[in-house]
């Protein structure tokens, strides 16, 4: 990853848009401070968190898990 400054990115923007190509990642500093990343371009869809994609859902066949449960109880002294 390369930090450069946004007055030295407009000066040599082509030269870096070429590094860009190749891999490298440019941080640009508006008073030196981060303002902006150029990443290289992926066509790959991007992937949600694991927190946010859905969980397993289990299925069983005849009656659902509730009613069982409720049904075990009932007969169980």
């Amino acid at each position: 990853m390369k930090s450069i400054a946004f007055t030295d990115f407009r000066k040599k923007a082509s030269d870096l848009i070429t590094e860009v190509e190749h891999g490298e990642t440019l941080v640009l500093l508006r008073r030196g401070k981060p303002v902006a990343e150029v990443i290289p371009f992926s066509d790959k869809a991007p992937r949600s968190p694991a927190w946010k994609q859905p969980g397993i859902r289990l299925r069983i066949r005849g009656s659902d898990l509730s009613s069982a449960i409720l049904e075990e109880r009932e007969t169980t002294p």
